[in-house]
């Protein structure tokens, strides 16, 4: 399966990278003897069974000084009973890779729609991360995801991401480039303190079990950002399953008043004005993706149709 988050891989032990049976073995102290999935994305993801019957996932990724403040948040918040995998190492250097294994945990199914009753089941959620996240302090995991990172400070509208800049980039339709341009301008007036979140808060990466949240995934994509940025973000991506989209703007709207209402703090006016104009940032990052890679518009169908809303909105 192939899509802009990721491919999923069958593999045998011995198309395994030479270095993770010895690492296995060093961090957990046994070898793998059969891999239950790969997943190659941003990160490479091993499912691995390991001599002694347990079931370990180890993550792989270029080591951009992210991983450790990410991997230590997703230890805390498994420690306090949040449903995350609980880390088994710390972050290791293998070469230029950031290594760590962390628990299985499989099961749980998706929460699919976006109406705005499953808008606030998943603001239920971002709230209650939001309010354990405040209660972390680590080093700023910079930096910032590529699909929220509106506060890079490379030249040009877009961060540098070199498998992006090096094609045509005329192909990115002019009202993306313009979407992007008039939200990020609006984030970049704002100022306001960061705050950790979780930056990919899409269906994708949740599973659920008798109504309740089973599992949150994806904490390498923890961000260091305004709250109100990362509301807004989730607001915009928590629809999302494979290809990403931008949910309906009134399923937006109930997100956010059952976050704000969840948390017990009105957003100020300017608070508004960005989350509403972080929603629309990935969606314009993903629109992009899919114009360089020639594949259907998703995304940039979305934004077309709900951009000059929700740029209104954000008073952008």
């Amino acid at each position: 399966m192939f899509s802009a988050h990721g491919t999923v891989l069958t593999m045998s032990l011995s198309d395994m990278p030479d270095w993770l049976p010895a690492w296995c073995v060093d961090q957990l102290g046994n070898e793998p003897v059969s891999v239950l999935f790969e997943l190659r994305s941003i990160s490479m993801v091993f499912g691995l069974r390991l001599a002694d019957g347990r079931d370990v996932v180890v993550k792989a990724r270029e080591d951009d000084g992210r991983a450790t403040s990410c991997v230590a948040t997703q230890a805390r918040l498994a420690e306090r009973g949040i449903p995350c995998a609980r880390p088994l190492t710390p972050v290791v250097g293998v070469g230029a890779l950031a290594v760590h294994a962390e628990e299985s945990r499989p099961g749980g199914e998706l929460l699919g729609g976006d109406t705005p009753e499953v808008a606030v089941r998943y603001a239920t959620v971002f709230a209650q991360l939001m309010a354990e996240l405040a209660d972390v302090t680590v080093a700023p995991p910079l930096p910032n995801p590529r699909w929220v990172r509106w506060d890079h400070e490379d030249s040009g509208l877009w961060p540098t991401i070199e498998f992006l800049d090096e094609r045509d980039q005329s192909a990115v339709p002019a009202y993306v480039v313009d979407t992007a341009d008039r939200a990020r301008k609006r984030m970049l007036t704002a100022d306001l303190p960061c705050v950790l979140g979780h930056a990919d808060f899409e269906a994708q990466n949740l599973r659920w079990h008798d109504g309740a949240v089973w599992a949150v995934h994806d904490w390498d994509s923890l961000a260091w950002q305004p709250e109100a940025a990362l509301v807004g973000a989730a607001c915009g991506a928590f629809a999302s399953t494979s290809p990403p989209t931008l949910a309906p703007i009134e399923s937006s709207s109930a997100f956010l008043a059952a976050y704000q209402d969840l948390r017990g703090r009105r957003f100020t006016v300017d608070e508004q004005e960005i989350a509403w104009a972080a929603s629309l940032w990935p969606a314009a990052h993903n629109a992009r993706w899919e114009a360089l890679h020639d594949a259907p518009l998703v995304s940039g169908d979305a934004v077309r149709a709900q951009a000059a809303e929700r740029l209104r909105r954000a008073n952008a």
